[in-house]
């Protein structure tokens, strides 16, 4: 059995307890539970709606003659749970996924255990309409399922006690897509109701509602259960960093630090705002105790603003912080732990105090960082220090743009959108070299298609959205994971569901023209100014002709699709359609280069009247071969060069270095990276959704050069389906040295570089078991695993 260690730590309420790690087992399913209807029942509260906001507490003790070695019980819940054992927290969940696929994590509690009576505990909540947007739900329920008989007794059923915590109100203070705050009265709280000497007497018996359902067994279902397939998220401590100013008190880092307590007096209103210097994503860890009647209201911000500005992150004099705010309410008891039902995102923390007739004191304040557990397996030093700064920023992006799903961005959203994600999935491929993530988002899109064929744009979503040029890159994606994983049964299992979306964009096109006509929903392309959004029209980072029919960008990314797919068909045996696509993709590209062809700007417009020229339309003609490839390095550097263009932004930058590595061009890339520079230098701890004035200060499809320092600049890429050989074409540019790991499913390819004039010395390490090719300047040397010694000069 597979065995994971994984340190946890208590995130929520508890009398005198503080966060301690603990040693929980993630365990392995018992694969019988996928083949029967479980024993244990979903059970709930008597007495409330199902469907309304509501938080909850489940229990069950049970005696134990001795501690077993092992105690593995499978757990899920509608909405989400935290599951506690004797006081102690186990894990929390479940994964996010749809009804049709909801997620149990399965855990081994034994270390927990102790002989005698134990208590097995739950924290289930429903937001109801608060939920976030990537929250799908059914109605509030509990499930616990023991992995094999002996754990037959903690099962659900009617002997599980269960209050309703009327402690827990939703804040006004809410988002659609990401929930609604917590305002949380400590007064009614139920103090110490996860430890095995609290007094449930008074607590209701649960009520069962249904059996728990694999998938194949039901006549219908209500949540369609299945194993977890990712492992459990990262929780670790975070010290909040400094003080930035106080209002009506003395606060310094020493509070902060843990060293020091802090005592508001009675009928004082103070406040003291925290700067974490990086922005993160974590559980607040606030103790106090005393301040009966006390308001504590804590705001949480990206960064500070004027007249509802940002500026530099740094800057926080004659600055306002705006955001989220979570509200508790002592009641008096000492060590009290406040904590909120998910995580915060935040650089900024604003803690504004109001007491009453009794002082409070604050013993400790804190966080828990929470995160998809990646590690940073791969790395990229230079000669030249801003690229380190750039690789640190960026992959503290992807970081906090990765949890149970991807997210677009952590502040805002926390939705997993195809276009951000194919290059969020690029990152963790290079960084970390784990394609868990990966995989389940391919999953989970191909599970969104709908009647219509595409995949939705974001997915999970409790609000359909779809953008049609994403399904196209959900193909992409599909090609991706060929290219970087030897997994040929899941990506076969990808081509219904790739063809699906070749063949709804294949019945848009305008027999006319011969491109696409008009296209329904939002057809998003980038976010250049002269893309703005319209309410009144699906319109918004995307150019009228997706309307109107005959857009060239659309055109041409559905034939770059194409190129992805004709690979896929050809590869499982399915000739035929790789031809027909072929030439449908050659006759798309012809017509755009026909129609759309500007010989006095030497450019394609965007679209068939030449209405207007952009960057996009050009990168996507070289890209999917419709640019002549002769005339390829001209157009690309027309197109890099011509300000009157409309302009990519950081996301579609992405695309522009792709076609700049494909003209042969990439020795320019480490030139190319000022926008990436210039958001450091304003302050950014992360990379922003767009350029100033931006929305978010997180978005991962900015982190885009985590990817291309070890794909470009080191130029480690498969060289064939899987990653079975390696291909090492370095692009140093203005560089000397260089130095990069990069993460391989045999191990870590390791590349050394050192630029002289016309010469390049150096090594590549490749691990047993992989072979490759060594290109640069008219250059090429076979590889083998072990040590490659370098030493070529330009032709």
């Amino acid at each position: 059995m597979k065995k994971i260690l994984l340190f946890l730590f208590s995130l929520f309420f508890s009398l005198g307890i503080q966060a301690i790690e603990r040693k929980v087992k993630e365990a392995i399913p018992n694969p019988d539970l996928q083949k029967k209807v479980w024993d244990a029942m979903w059970i709930t509260c008597p007495g409330v709606s199902l469907l309304d906001y509501g938080v909850y507490h489940f229990r069950k003790t049970f005696d134990l003659e001795a501690v077993p070695e092992s105690f593995v019980v499978n757990v899920s819940a509608d909405n989400r749970y935290r599951l506690y054992v004797n006081g102690e927290s186990v894990c929390y969940g479940p994964a996010r996924g749809d009804l049709m696929h909801w997620y149990y994590e399965t855990v081994d509690i034994a270390p927990l255990l102790k002989s005698g009576r134990n208590v097995i505990s739950a924290l289930v909540w429903n937001a109801a309409n608060y939920k976030p947007g990537a929250q799908i739900s059914l109605n509030t329920g509990f499930i616990l399922q023991g992995n094999t008989e002996k754990e037959f007794i903690v099962n659900t059923n009617d002997s599980w006690k269960v209050i309703n915590d009327k402690a827990y109100s939703p804040s006004p203070d809410n988002r659609q897509d990401t929930g609604c705050a917590d305002r949380i009265d400590g007064l009614i709280y139920p103090w110490g109701w996860e430890t095995m000497n609290y007094d449930d007497s008074n607590w209701l018996k649960a009520i069962m509602i249904s059996r728990a359902l694999p998938y194949g067994l039901g006549t219908g279902y209500n949540w369609v259960l299945c194993p977890r397939d990712i492992p459990l998220m990262e929780d670790k401590p975070l010290r909040m960093k400094t003080i930035r100013r106080t209002n009506g008190i003395q606060v310094t880092d020493t509070f902060l630090q843990g060293k020091t307590s802090v005592t508001i007096p009675a009928n004082k209103k103070v406040s003291f705002l925290i700067d974490q210097t990086f922005l993160t994503n974590a559980y607040p860890m606030l103790t106090v105790s005393g301040g009966k009647g006390s308001e504590i209201l804590i705001r949480y911000a990206e960064a500070m603003k004027k007249d509802g500005q940002k500026a530099n992150r740094n800057d926080v004099n004659e600055r306002e912080i705006t955001g989220w705010v979570d509200k508790f309410y002592p009641d008096g008891g000492s060590n009290r732990l406040f904590s909120s039902l998910w995580f915060r995102t935040y650089r900024y923390v604003e803690v504004d105090i109001t007491t009453k007739e009794e002082p409070l004191k604050l013993l400790d304040f804190y966080s828990m960082y929470t995160a998809y557990p990646f590690k940073e397996n791969g790395s990229f030093v230079s000669d030249e220090a801003d690229l380190s700064k750039i690789w640190e920023v960026g992959w503290r992006t992807a970081r906090l743009c990765a949890n149970e799903t991807y997210f677009d961005c952590p502040y805002y959203e926390q939705l997993m959108y195809v276009g951000d994600t194919r290059i969020q999935a690029l990152i963790s491929l290079y960084v970390s070299g784990d394609d868990r993530l990966m995989r389940k988002a391919i999953k989970m899109f191909d599970y969104s298609r709908t009647y219509e064929g595409i995949t939705a744009s974001r997915y999970p979503s409790h609000v359909a959205q779809y953008i049609p040029p994403f399904s196209l890159y959900w193909i992409n994606m599909v090609h991706d994971y060929w290219m970087y994983r030897d997994d040929p049964i899941f990506v076969k299992s990808c081509l219904p569901g790739v063809l699906s979306v070749l063949e709804w964009f294949k019945d848009k096109i305008d027999a006319r023209t011969g491109v696409l006509g008009h296209l329904p929903h939002w057809n998003f392309i980038d976010w250049p100014k002269e893309w703005p959004w319209d309410n009144n029209l699906p319109l918004g980072g995307t150019h009228r002709a997706t309307i109107d029919g005959g857009s060239a960008i659309i055109s041409l990314q559905y034939a770059y699709a194409i190129k992805d797919a004709i690979d896929l068909l050809n590869a499982f045996g399915e000739t035929y359609l790789a031809e027909r696509y072929k030439q449908l993709g050659a006759s798309i590209s012809n017509h755009i280069w026909n129609d759309c062809w500007n010989e006095s700007k030497q450019l394609l417009a965007d679209d068939l009247q030449g209405s207007s020229y952009s960057q996009h339309v050009n990168i996507m003609g070289i890209l999917s071969d419709a640019v002549p490839q002769n005339k390829q390095v001209e157009v690309f550097n027309r197109l890099d060069t011509d300000p009157s263009l409309i302009q990519a932004t950081f996301y579609y930058r992405f695309y522009l270095f792709r076609a700049l590595k494909k003209v042969g061009l990439a020795e320019r890339y480490v030139s190319m990276l000022q926008p990436w520079k210039d958001m450091i230098n304003i302050g950014l701890t992360t990379f922003a959704e767009n350029p100033e004035p931006t929305r978010s200060d997180c978005h991962a499809w900015s982190a885009s050069p985590c990817i291309d320092f070890l794909a470009t600049i080191c130029g480690v890429e498969p060289a064939e389906p899987g990653f079975k050989s390696v291909k090492v074409e370095p692009h140093l540019g203005t560089l000397k040295r260089i130095k990069g790991n990069v993460p391989h499913p045999k191990g870590l390819i390791n590349v050394v570089l050192e630029q002289k004039g016309d010469n390049l010395k150096g090594e590549i390490i490749l691990p047993a078991g992989l072979s490759g090719t060594f290109k640069w300047f008219g250059n090429k040397k076979a590889l083998c695993e072990g040590i490659n010694d370098i030493n070529v000069s330009k032709k």
